[in-house]
């Protein structure tokens, strides 16, 4: 019984450290960030910032506000801070376009309203003018793209603004839905829709493990395109996590889905009883630290931060968000990262189709040579019947004569 106690050891390690690892110390690492205006003082002010920061931000200067707000719709920046005497006029890329209405805080002491993100989104929200107000100093966030980013910029930018002798108001060009405020929503989703995958794949491999592996492989399939209607119910009538969008937002988990259930039903093939570890290792230790759902990879360590440029997880979530809040810029490259992962479960099963071949014809070749041996222990065992005697044709004759004798 002991042995069996392992696993479940393994995966409190496992968890431990991923999780751990991950969260337990959010720091910015070249988390990038704006200050709009092409002053003299803009440009000393933002490598004033930069100095200090000592590697934790990266402080550029643009010159319009409109070309803050475009960056920070590309998620190129999270914050953009518009210091006081240096608002500009409208421009494409304001506030008040895109797929939501910028919201307005006048206070940036709401840091424990109702939005984490220190008052991005307070109580008194307003829609934005789209124009900066020279006598305000202003800092424009994405929530949408991190709710736990627009944090840490107003805290970083508040002081600034304390400096100025002026409240400073938060500008929130990218809001999310109104019944998921913090934007995390779509990180829990991830989960539901992770759960249901891997542990699906315990089913399919253990008590599936008779049906070939083809069968095994449309299963997969099958319970993927539930996990993502689930999922989408989740995410669209249930809970309201967007507010249009579902269908995009189906393809994505099905997409995501059917590359867990694959590489599983695939790895179950080679990892037999380990295959639950193996599958929490790759989509939930590695996958949900990863994701960016809590904390964006400007926010995490070098290894996670890496991982979040070509795991499934982080592929679904920014996929997500850029085809819900970003009017689909950058998506593109989270689809290929979800159908890459899909390809590679397809791959798994295909090896493990050839796998269980070779080992179907080793145990039928194994099982030959073993009736062949038992046949050759028998036969050395159970002595040969005599030879019956050959009779020659003086017998032949001898017999004839005894014949007629006996007629006679």
């Amino acid at each position: 019984m002991l042995t069996h106690l392992v696993t479940p050891l393994l995966m409190c390690i496992g968890m431990g450290l991923a999780y751990l690892g991950a969260f337990a110390h959010p720091a910015p690492h070249h988390l990038p960030v704006a200050v709009v205006g092409s002053s003299r003082s803009a440009q000393l002010l933002a490598q004033s910032i930069n100095d200090k920061a000592g590697g934790d931000l990266e402080v550029r200067t643009v010159a319009h506000r409109s070309t803050a707000v475009d960056q920070l719709k590309h998620q190129d920046i999270f914050g953009a801070y518009v210091p006081k005497g240096e608002g500009s006029g409208k421009g494409r890329g304001d506030a008040g376009e895109g797929n939501g209405q910028a919201r307005v805080s006048g206070n940036a002491g709401a840091i424990g309203g109702a939005r984490s993100a220190g008052g991005a989104r307070s109580a008194g929200d307003a829609k934005s003018a789209g124009v900066g107000n020279a006598a305000t100093p202003e800092l424009l966030v994405a929530t949408a793209a991190s709710d736990t980013s627009a944090s840490v910029v107003q805290k970083i930018f508040t002081p600034l603004a304390a400096q100025q002798g002026a409240p400073l108001k938060v500008t929130d060009v990218a809001p999310t839905a109104d019944d998921d405020p913090t934007g995390q929503g779509i990180f829990f989703l991830l989960v539901a829709i992770s759960i249901g995958s891997y542990a699906s794949v315990a089913v399919i491999g253990g008590a599936g493990a008779v049906l070939p592996i083809r069968l095994r492989a449309a299963l997969a399939v099958g319970t993927s395109f539930v996990v993502s209607l689930i999922g989408t119910a989740f995410a669209g009538p249930v809970f309201h996590l967007v507010d249009h969008g579902l269908w995009g937002l189906w393809g994505m988990a099905w997409l995501y889905s059917a590359g867990i259930l694959l590489i599983g039903t695939g790895l179950h093939t080679f990892l037999k009883r380990w295959t639950t570890l193996g599958v929490m290792a790759l989509f939930v230790m590695l996958n949900f630290t990863s994701s960016g759902g809590i904390f964006r990879p400007e926010m995490q360590n070098g290894f996670f931060a890496a991982l979040h440029s070509f795991w499934n997880g982080a592929g679904f979530v920014e996929g997500v968000r850029s085809h819900v809040y970003f009017d689909g810029y950058g998506l593109s490259g989270h689809l290929w990262t979800l159908a890459l992962w899909l390809v590679v479960g397809v791959l798994m099963v295909g090896v493990a189709a050839l796998a269980e071949r070779r080992r179907r014809s080793a145990e039928a070749e194994a099982a030959a040579n073993a009736a062949a041996v038992a046949a050759a222990a028998v036969a050395a065992t159970v002595p040969e019947p005599a030879p019956k005697p050959v009779r020659g044709p003086v017998d032949d004759g001898v017999e004839e004569e005894l014949e007629e004798a006996v007629g006679v």
